[in-house]
C-alpha cells in the first residue's frame, strides 16, 4: 500500500488492543448483561473490515499488476511453494499429535444442521465455479477467490494501458488503504466489544470439558507457529527467523485472534506489511492469496477432530491413511473460506475417508462450534501471521 499515514498514535496500537482485551474481560467480569451490551462493537468493526475486504484486495491487485514494471521479477513462485509446504506440514504435525496424544469425544446430541462438503471434487468444482463468479457478486459476497481472479485479469489487461489510467488506478488504491487505515485505527474498541461478548456469554470454565481436544489442537499450532514456520523462514532466509515470526504473531495474530477472520485480517496484514518495507507487487498479491490458501490452522483441525472422531469409534488408522488424510486435509483447508468456522465445515469430508456418516460427523462439526471460541481464534492467528511470515521471508531473501 502506499499510504504512509500510522496506524497507532504515540500509544501504540498492540497496547491499545490489549487494554481493549483487559477491558472488555473487567466489563463482562462485572456485569454478563453489560458485556452482550457493548457486543455491538464488535460486530461494528467485524463487519466493516469484512465489508473494505472484498474491495481492497480487488483494487490493490488490479493496481499492483497494472503498475508492475514490465518484464519486473515475481516473488510469488517461491511464496506459493511455502504456502502449501506449511500447510501441508501443518496436517502431518496434526496427525502426530493425535496419535501422540489420542483423544475420544461424546458423541450425543443433534448435530447442527448445516450441509459440509462431499468430496474432494466437489470442493475443486466449488473452486473453479467460485473463479468465473460475477464479479459484482464475488465483491458483495465476499467471495474472495472470484475477487482474486477478476483482480488478475483485469491488472493483466490495463498492464499496457497509458499511465494516466494505471495512475487512477494508484490513486484509487490510495484512497481505498486511507480507509482501511481508519477502521484499524477502531481496533481498540471493536475488540473491547469482541472480548466483553465472548467472556459474557461462555464465562471462563465454558470449554473445561473440552481440555483435552483443545490442549491438542492449540499444541499443534503452537509446535506450527514456533517451530515449523521459523524453520522455514530459516531455510529461505538463512537469518534468524524469530525476530520475523514474533513480530507478525503480535501485530497481525492477537488482530485475528479475536477477528477470528482472515479475510477481515487482510487489511491489517496489509499495514504490516507496509511497515516491515516489503515489496508491495508481492505482499499486494501474496497477502489475499495468503487468507484463501494459507491455511495452516484449518489443516490442524480439520486433521485432529477427524482423527478424534476416528478414535472415539475405535477405527484402526494406518499409516498410508494417515499420510493421505494429511493431503486430503491440506486440499480441503484451501477450501475452507476466510471466516470464522470455515474450516468446520470441511471435517466431513475428512471424515468420509474412514467411512464415518455424515450423521456422525455433523456432530463433530457441532462440538467444533462449541469449542470454536478458543480453536477457531487460534486458528485464524495462525493462518494470518503466517501469511505475512512467509511473504516477508520471501521478499527478504530477494533483497
Amino acid at each position: 500500500m502506499t499510504t504512509t499515514t500510522k496506524t497507532t498514535s504515540s500509544f501504540g496500537l498492540v497496547p491499545q488492543i490489549i487494554l481493549g482485551i483487559f477491558c472488555g474481560v473487567a466489563l463482562a467480569s462485572w456485569s454478563a448483561e453489560a458485556g452482550q451490551a457493548v457486543a455491538i462493537f464488535g460486530a461494528l468493526f467485524v463487519k466493516a473490515l469484512k465489508a473494505v475486504a472484498p474491495i481492497l484486495v480487488f483494487i490493490l491487485v488490479a493496481s499492483s499488476i497494472a503498475n508492475r514494471k514490465i518484464g519486473g521479477a515475481s516473488n510469488m513462485k517461491p511464496v506459493l511453494i511455502l504456502y502449501l509446504t506449511g500447510t501441508f506440514l501443518a496436517a502431518l504435525t496434526a496427525v502426530a499429535a493425535s496419535f501422540l496424544f489420542p483423544t475420544t469425544l461424546v458423541l450425543a446430541g443433534t448435530a447442527e444442521a448445516v450441509t459440509p462438503p462431499e468430496g474432494i471434487g466437489q470442493v475443486i468444482k466449488t473452486v473453479l465455479f467460485q473463479v468465473v463468479d460475477n464479479p459484482i457478486n464475488a465483491l458483495l459476497t465476499g467471495n474472495f477467490i472470484g475477487v482474486l481472479a477478476w483482480a488478475i485479469g483485469l491488472g493483466l489487461g490495463l498492464h499496457h494501458a497509458n499511465k494516466t489510467t494505471k495512475q487512477v488506478f494508484a490513486d484509487v488504491s490510495h484512497g481505498v488503504s486511507m480507509l482501511v487505515t481508519f477502521i484499524i485505527k477502531l481496533a481498540p474498541i471493536g475488540i473491547f466489544g469482541l472480548v466483553a461478548e465472548t467472556v459474557a456469554t461462555t464465562g471462563f470454565a465454558g470449554l473445561a470439558s473440552y481440555g483435552q481436544l483443545l490442549t491438542v489442537l492449540v499444541g499443534s499450532m503452537l509446535l506450527i507457529a514456533l517451530v515449523v514456520n521459523p524453520a522455514l523462514v530459516y531455510v529461505t532466509t538463512r537469518k534468524n527467523p524469530y525476530p520475523l515470526v514474533f513480530t507478525c504473531l503480535r501485530e497481525s495474530g492477537i488482530p485475528a485472534f479475536f477477528t477470528r477472520s482472515s479475510a477481515a485480517n487482510i487489511p491489517v496484514n496489509m499495514q504490516l506489511a507496509e511497515k516491515l518495507k516489503l515489496d508491495e507487487d508481492t505482499y499486494s498479491v501474496s497477502i489475499p492469496l495468503g487468507a484463501t490458501i494459507n491455511m495452516a490452522g484449518a489443516a490442524i483441525t480439520i486433521t485432529v477432530l477427524t482423527l478424534a472422531t476416528v478414535h472415539t469409534l475405535g477405527i484402526q488408522v494406518d499409516f498410508a491413511t494417515a499420510m493421505l488424510l494429511s493431503v486430503v486435509a491440506s486440499i480441503s483447508a484451501c477450501g475452507a473460506s476466510g471466516v470464522a468456522g470455515g474450516s468446520l465445515l470441511l471435517i466431513p469430508l475428512a471424515c468420509g475417508l474412514f467411512g464415518i456418516s455424515s450423521d456422525v460427523s455433523m456432530q463433530v462439526v457441532a462440538i467444533g462450534f462449541i469449542i470454536g471460541v478458543v480453536q477457531d481464534s487460534c486458528e485464524t492467528a495462525l493462518n494470518s501471521s503466517t501469511d505475512v511470515v512467509f511473504t516477508a521471508a520471501v521478499c527478504q531473501a530477494k533483497a
